[in-house]
């Protein structure tokens, strides 16, 4: 079973975004920022994460700037889901590292579907 990673700040976006990708039969951890997903990507070793931009103590930005200039984690596919939905920010999300970058709000299928796709090899 693929191992995801949700790290969103807000607490009911978690929740929904984990009760999604549980329904579809991912295994799902979750971590509120980016100081607790560096903790949980090295205990945990996720297969994908789903990640906000804007969250206290670490951004995204820096988070997935920092895991794609790691040679241990900067294989791991990356989903950028956040509410800034214009298009620098989502240049600037795939420039930072990002694999896959979504707005807020979104279909449940996109994130599932997006998620799936960069689970293949």
């Amino acid at each position: 079973m693929s191992k995801i990673l949700v790290v969103e700040d807000s607490i009911s976006q978690r929740e929904m975004i984990v009760e999604l990708l549980q329904g579809k039969g991912f295994d799902v951890a979750t971590a509120g920022d980016g100081m607790e997903a560096l903790e949980q990507i090295q205990a945990t070793r996720p297969d994908v994460v789903v990640l906000d931009i804007v969250m206290p103590r670490m951004n995204g930005y820096e988070l997935c700037r920092r895991l794609k200039a790691d040679p241990v984690t900067q294989h791991l596919p990356i989903v950028m889901c956040s509410s800034k939905g214009e298009e620098f920010d989502r240049y600037w999300g795939i420039k930072q590292g990002a694999d896959a970058y979504i707005a807020k709000p979104f279909q449940p299928a996109e994130l599932v579907g997006t998620v799936r796709q960069l689970l293949r090899p």
